[in-house]
């Protein structure tokens, strides 16, 4: 049997160098298959030879050459076939992808790295069928669905761009719904009607809205539909008119399409449990979270808000109603601080005066040997002698002025306060004696200098109120204590004021004041005290040392509050109860859902052109046309009615019939239901009641709006026509209906 060894490579070698090191090692002791198998690894077909080699260890399991080699063969085989499949996936190939783990497993199915590609192919092929099936929901437009598979897919791969893409979409289209059903209105709600109840059941009046604005009801089961309800109503719109009807009966209603209305009672149990709500995230930039916090619940009465001060957020969860109030409300606060650049200077001024005159004698005389004297021979020797020479003659003046100059500028932001020291930091030693622990010592310091404290405040007209506080000290004496250490003494000069000055006002405080004034004399005792002998016996001096420290104070705005535009506006915000609810007020004039000739479509009511030219008096305008006609008619009976135009300006109108109740009669019959009339002009016309006709409730009005011409038909006696407009009575039989 022939060993073959090999040497060892080093370890930082790459699996191919080893591979290949290998095969030139065994080639001199390999098999026929090994070298077989060595001629497919340099053509770079590893994966022939790792099965060729498989073949052959079935064949001859005992051969470690073989194995050894197969071993060799299959490392090579799948890290080749890895670096493909991570290619390919990459690339987004993910049918290569599924082919290199075939290959694979072919070469070595129980490789980790087999089974590692397996799970991640098995895994991206599961990705993709959530978003296949994602994709498809989106597109049946069922968002829930598709938004569920797509969550599961990013909770594996978060960083598909894909799945996140679509996400987005959903999430888009989403908030578009939200905003569509929040701003939600009945497609009839600027239709007139006109109601008019006595004491009827709650249930008759939505009847009566019902079939005449075409809205459907849905009752909530603690509704007391027996409630009477008394109102009267004119050529009011449907919106109006029910706003009306669910204030008044302490109602709520919430839309489910543009013409289905579910009414509920007005309790706040109620409208949490029906009412959709939204939820809004506001990252704040200027304000404090907290203080979003207490004015979204003391003005929006809102109860769900959440702060993380950490990001500065605030989430917000109400009606759409109310939302609206926030958004505002967060707008209005959320605005920048102003900031004010405070230009400083300040000057210690300081003058010296010092003036000495007289002569300086000798304070002491001395009489003995003089040195030049070597010993005393006789009294004669003796002498007086004084210092040399005797007399000093003093003339001096000094004058003195010095400017310490500090010329700071500090940017401060609104009443935040900004701190000056000009200075030095003077340690002060303190020592305790303490009981069993003895004596220890201690250290602080206390500020000698210049100290200027500022806070300014910038108002909304530019200018800028301030708190200003300047302290100057300075060591006046030391104090040497027993054991060493120093105490100082500190004068000290404080001034604090409040002013307020327009934008770039210089304003100067000065007045800080340190006059010290000392005088002292120096000569022969008794004739320095003789007023015109002192200068010639001795010397005076003057001393005046005079500080004034001056603050000149100069704001340049740099940035004021930029007000919102809705700042100063009216906020519309409901009631005290139902923050966010509509206002409950009907709109003045006339009361159309479509605008007549000359109107202008979308105008509020009451504010459209007023084709007649009638002017507007008490703030209600007056009708372009006027009817006027009976209130009761007979089965049969022939009756007139008029029609007058209130203007000056020409118009056409179409009179509106019910044809099944009444029939025009002569020229009307044949000439249609139009009528052209002039300024001020009045015409009339002739109609009979159908004899079929036994009772019944009509109407005759004009396509221009107005009120129209209410009638009975009914037997008794007829009325005759009035000169006016008609006026309804009361019916004692039957109060309760709907004209």
């Amino acid at each position: 049997m022939k060993l073959c060894v090999m040497s060892p490579m080093p370890a930082r070698r790459t699996l191919l160098a080893v591979a290949l090191a290998g095969l030139v090692a065994l080639g001199a002791c390999t098999t026929p298959v090994v070298r077989q198998a060595q001629d497919l690894a340099r053509a770079g077909q590893h994966e022939a030879a790792a099965t060729l080699l498989q073949s052959a260890i079935a064949a001859t399991p005992g051969d470690s050459s073989v194995r050894q080699a197969w071993f060799q063969q299959r490392e090579m085989a799948v890290s080749q076939l890895a670096v493909q499949a991570e290619k390919a996936r990459q690339a987004g190939r993910v049918d290569e992808v599924a082919d290199v783990l075939r290959r694979m497993q072919a070469a070595a199915p129980e490789h980790p790295r087999t089974a590692a590609l397996r799970d991640e192919v098995s895994r991206r092929q599961r990705q993709q069928r959530l978003m296949t099936e994602a994709q498809a929901a989106f597109d049946a437009q069922a968002a829930e669905r598709a938004e569920a598979a797509l969550r599961a897919l990013l909770a594996e791969d978060p960083a598909r761009s894909d799945a996140r893409a679509l996400l987005a979409r959903i999430q888009s289209a989403r908030e578009a719904q939200t905003r569509v059903q929040s701003t939600r209105a009945l497609a009839s709600a600027t239709q007139p009607v006109t109601l008019e109840f006595r004491d009827a059941p709650l249930k008759n009046v939505f009847e009566a809205l019902s079939r005449a604005a075409g809205l459907n009801f849905v009752f909530d089961k603690d509704v007391r539909s027996e409630a009477k309800v008394t109102l009267f109503l004119r050529q009011t719109l449907v919106d109006e008119a029910l706003r009306v009807i669910l204030s008044t009966q302490q109602l709520g209603a919430k839309l489910l399409n543009d013409n289905t209305v579910l009414v509920f009672p007005g309790t706040q149990q109620k409208q949490r449990d029906l009412l959709d709500t939204v939820t809004r995230s506001f990252y704040l930039v200027n304000a404090d979270p907290k203080q979003a916090q207490t004015l979204i619940r003391t003005i929006a009465k809102t109860r769900d808000v959440f702060v993380d001060e950490r990001l500065n957020l605030l989430v917000v969860r109400d009606t759409p109603e109310v939302m609206r109030i926030v958004e505002r409300l967060v707008e209005n606060l959320d605005v920048p601080d102003p900031e004010v650049m405070l230009e400083l200077e300040v000057l210690e001024v300081s003058a010296k005066d010092v003036d000495q005159l007289g002569l300086s004698w000798p304070s002491t005389a001395s009489y003995g040997v003089p040195d030049s004297v070597a010993a005393i021979t006789s009294l004669t020797d003796l002498r007086w002698s004084t210092a040399n020479p005797l007399a000093l003659a003093t003339l001096k003046a000094t004058r003195g002025a010095t400017n310490l100059l500090a010329n700071p500028k500090i940017r401060a932001r609104n009443r935040e306060k900004a701190k000056i020291l000009l200075g030095e930091k003077l340690p002060v030693f303190t020592t305790t004696s303490t009981a069993n622990v003895g004596v220890t010592s201690s250290v602080s310091y206390i500020d000698v200098g210049l100290k200027l404290d500022i806070e300014p405040q910038v108002q909304l007209d530019g200018d800028v109120t301030m708190k200003v506080a300047l302290e100057v000290s300075s060591v006046t004496d030391k104090t040497t204590r027993n054991d060493g250490s120093l105490a100082y003494q500190v004068g000290t000069r404080q001034a604090s004021t409040t002013l307020r000055l327009r934008d770039g006002e210089t304003q100067v405080l000065a007045g800080l004041l340190n006059d010290s004034e000392s005088r002292s004399a120096t000569g022969i005792p008794g004739l320095i005290d003789v007023p015109l002998l002192r200068h010639l016996f001795g010397t005076v001096s003057n001393t005046r040392d005079k500080t004034e420290v001056v603050l000149l104070v100069t704001p340049r705005v740099l940035r004021n509050i930029v007000q919102p535009a809705s700042a100063s506006a009216l906020m519309p915000s409901g009631t005290e109860a139902q923050p966010g609810a509509v206002p409950l007020m009907l709109r003045q004039g006339d009361a159309r859902g479509t605008t007549g000739r000359g109107g202008v479509p979308g105008a509020p009511a009451g504010q459209r052109d007023d084709p007649s030219g009638a002017a507007s008096r008490g703030g209600v305008v007056a009708e372009p046309a006027q009817l006027s006609g009976p209130e009761e008619v007979m089965p049969g009976a022939t009756f007139s009615v008029s029609v007058r135009n209130n203007g000056a300006v020409p118009l056409s109108a179409n009179l509106l019939v019910d044809l099944s109740v009444v029939e025009p009669v002569g020229a009307t019959k044949t000439g249609g239901l139009g009528v052209a009339l002039q300024g001020q002009e009045q015409v009339t016309l002739t109609f009979k009641v159908r004899e079929d006709v036994r009772q019944a409730d009509t109407e005759i009005g004009l396509d221009l709006g107005g009120t129209p011409l209410k009638m009975r038909v009914r037997g008794g006696t007829v009325t005759p026509a009035s000169a006016g407009p008609a006026v309804p009575q009361d019916d004692p039989a039957d109060a309760d209906h709907e004209r």
